[in-house]
């Protein structure tokens, strides 16, 4: 059998509540995972993550060890440079999960790769095209594993999608729309700290996951980016990009638009607003993909105990059912992501050289089913160019790709004149 791989998440927040530390703790109760730590900013995130009603009723016999301290310390007390200490503390090619907000992705994920372990990133991986290669080359020399997280890659619909269109049975990607609204709530959390106008905005932060879905199902690259941002006041008054409306053109001449806000209101029976849909060129006719993302067919109305009394449930991305034994376990394709990336590094520690580390690197970056640094890098450039035109009024910005891809803004003279 492995041996078990030691785990620490680095950021105390929703994502480590609502999906990372549950899946992390499942894998734990399989023998796949060792310790678990997670490691915050104060410990006021760590002692709500210990104290948590969901994950003490799932889990009832395990915990994590926190950093700092939730018990000893002050809890507002930041400790910005705890989270170095911990990842030179584990053993080497351990497992860190970076779910920190979007703009501190980037040397996170260098300290965990210097400090010679694997990477799980929640997405998007960076906001620059260069530091996604620079990334990918420092842990290809490593023979580190790094996988983002961006789960709707393991929804079975997207998968479906995938084959399907890789059979040519839909016919060629023409024009698409998108959305993710997410819940009002957002405002009141910890995102009015970090997703202000200078740092991020609702595109990068959710946007990301159906321009990498696209990319994913029909292979294509986008090459062209516009972003228009609606900038409003946070609750605490700092200001964000609380809307978004991005329109992608892809290397065929395609086009999507996706949708993007805080904004889903807080007493709808679904937990945020999305969907998608394509449409196609065939031969003799056209092809349609519509996936309803926020309505999975669920329907329950409560009596008790509940937020909502009607909730339309989605069954698919997570949840924690009864399964035989103590507590519950997790079910759904945010459980299978995570899964999947951290058995993807137990695999690379089971390699005993480099090269065989590095040729199961090179598989999962040519299987594209797990998001790498190689295999999604246009992911960043997209992020790189919605941050370029939002912070310019929308203005249209071009990808260019080759030996070293970029992006800029399009020039009048490459628009076309009728």
């Amino acid at each position: 059998m492995s041996e078990k791989i030691q785990t620490v998440i680095v950021g105390g927040g929703m994502i480590t509540h609502d999906q990372i530390l549950p899946s992390v703790y499942q894998l734990q109760r399989l023998g796949v995972v060792g310790e678990i730590s997670v490691s915050a900013l104060n410990g006021a995130p760590l002692k709500a993550l210990a104290e948590a009603p969901m994950l003490q009723s799932g889990f009832p016999t395990q915990s994590f060890v926190s950093y700092p301290d939730y018990k000893t310390v002050d809890l507002s007390k930041p400790y910005p440079e705890l989270f170095k200490e911990v990842l030179g503390k584990l053993p080497k090619r351990s497992a860190v999960i970076i779910a920190l907000p979007d703009q501190l992705h980037y040397s996170a994920v260098k300290e965990a790769l210097n400090a010679g372990h694997h990477v799980c990133c929640v997405k998007p991986l960076v906001l620059k095209h260069d530091q996604a290669i620079e990334i990918e080359k420092l842990a290809f020399e490593k023979g580190l594993v790094v996988g983002i997280e961006y789960h709707k890659r393991f929804d079975d619909r997207s998968l479906i999608a995938r084959k399907r269109y890789q059979a040519g049975m839909f016919g060629d990607f023409r024009m698409g729309q998108a959305r993710l609204i997410e819940p009002w709530y957002y405002r009141h959390s910890n995102f009015q700290n970090w997703c202000t106008c200078e740092n991020s905005d609702a595109f990068s932060y959710v946007a990301c996951h159906y321009i990498d879905l696209v990319a994913f199902v029909t292979g294509l690259k986008p090459v062209m980016v516009n972003v228009y941002g609606i900038a409003e006041p946070w609750p605490n008054g700092k200001k964000g990009f609380l809307w978004t409306d991005g329109r992608v053109v892809w290397e065929n001449g395609a086009v999507l638009n996706v949708q993007n806000g805080f904004a889903y209101p807080n007493v709808a029976p679904g937990g945020n607003s999305q969907g998608m849909m394509l449409f196609f060129n065939g031969k003799e006719d056209g092809g349609y993909l519509e996936q309803m993302d926020s309505f999975r067919g669920v329907k329950h109305c409560f009596t008790a105990n509940a937020d909502k009394l009607y909730n339309e449930t989605n069954p698919d991305y997570f949840q924690l059912v009864p399964y035989g034994g103590d507590g519950f376990k997790p079910v759904g394709y945010g459980y299978r992501s995570v899964e999947f990336i951290v058995n993807a590094m137990v695999k690379a520690n089971e390699a005993k050289t480099l090269p065989e580390q590095q040729a199961i690197l090179k598989r999962l970056d040519d299987d594209g089913i797990m998001a790498t640094p190689k295999n999604s890098a246009y992911n960043e450039l997209v992020m790189e160019a919605g941050r370029m035109s939002i912070t310019n009024g929308g203005r249209d910005v071009v990808i260019e790709y080759g030996a070293h891809p970029k992006v800029r803004f399009k020039e009048a003279s490459e628009y076309v004149k009728i």
